[in-house]
């Protein structure tokens, strides 16, 4: 068996004008969950598409469980499974008939398709509802529905866009605990995400993706451990947190400032943070603190600090919080 799954060298992708992609080069190694994070417009879905066969890069390299892109794209679409942002399921069919109906399209003998529909109904917690149309389930379950159809054919790569955005947090955990039990049986996943939180559960390495370009990948662990290197604290205030910011930022270069609300700001730093200059200079400008307390650094962090992006800009532009 080929040891990567994928394998993408100097992936570019042009809109006109537009640079979607620029020079995009990783590999994923068969059986790992590889996670693209980046905010809106960064270009993961553009990346899952070159990958998918849906969008013909303007130049580079792909190969996808062996086969070389555009040549072998049909070779490779029938081992892979795709979960878009968007449901592409059928709101008039039944869950049943909606994976029926999946399977006879990757031409799986009728014989077996209901016993596989089944199984997935039943491994996904829908068999209750197998008779209900599409469009009248939930959120959670159509996306859960929508994984399952992906998996109708038993790929051995899964690619998943955003799949546990705008969906309620206990369906959100049970979606996790199904990639981590589908990556346990062998299947290799892609996972694009704005969840920061989401990648550092569920990823072995991670590509932070900014404008089109990769700025680090790394293994999570690594990440994680990288983060335990600096400090963070926040700052409880009485109010004036845009003072407290231009100060901080001006008495303090080295500080990376990140805002909570009007009353907290959370200061970072890759090293220890020395709370005695720090409270003092606040002090002197007759900005009262109420709480100073250190907190434990993050992956997200490691993103801040690598994108210059806020993990919350992330999550408003997605229009919701981590699940």
């Amino acid at each position: 068996m080929n040891h990567y799954a994928m394998e993408v060298e100097d992936l570019t992708k042009r809109f006109g004008d537009v640079v979607a992609l620029d020079g995009v080069t990783f590999e994923v190694a068969t059986g790992e969950i590889f996670g693209f994070l980046g905010p809106n417009g960064a270009g993961k879905t553009t990346t899952i598409n070159a990958l998918i066969g849906l969008t013909q890069p303007t130049s580079g390299h792909l190969r996808v469980l062996g086969f070389d892109y555009p040549a072998d794209i049909p070779n490779a679409q029938a081992r892979i499974g795709v979960v878009p942002d968007e449901s592409n399921l059928y709101p008039e069919l039944s869950g049943l008939e909606n994976l029926r109906f999946s399977a006879a399209l990757y031409g799986m003998p009728a014989a077996e398709r209901d016993s596989r529909a089944l199984s997935l109904l039943e491994r996904f917690s829908l068999a209750d509802v197998k008779h209900r149309r599409f469009g009248a389930y939930s959120k959670g379950m159509k996306r859960k529905l929508t994984i399952a159809a992906a998996l109708i054919h038993q790929p051995e790569i899964l690619f998943l866009d955003e799949p546990t955005t705008g969906i309620d947090v206990g369906s959100a955990r049970q979606i996790r605990a199904l990639l981590g039990a589908l990556n346990a049986d062998g299947v290799t996943i892609f996972l694009t995400t704005h969840y920061i939180e989401e990648a550092e559960r569920l990823c072995n390495r991670i590509a932070f993706l900014v404008a089109g370009k990769i700025v680090r990948i790394d293994d999570t662990e690594r990440l994680l451990t990288e983060a335990q290197e600096g400090s963070s604290v926040t700052l409880a205030l009485d109010g004036h947190a845009d003072a407290a910011a231009r100060i901080i930022a001006e008495a303090f270069p080295h500080l990376l400032i990140s805002r909570g609300n009007h009353r907290t700001l959370t200061v970072s730093a890759s090293g220890t943070i020395r709370l005695t200059p720090l409270l003092r200079a606040l002090d002197e400008a007759g900005i009262e603190i109420f709480e100073a307390r250190v907190v434990r650094s993050s992956l997200e962090d490691v993103f801040v600090r690598i994108t210059g992006i806020e993990a919350r800009e992330m999550r408003a532009a997605n229009g919701g919080n981590a699940q």
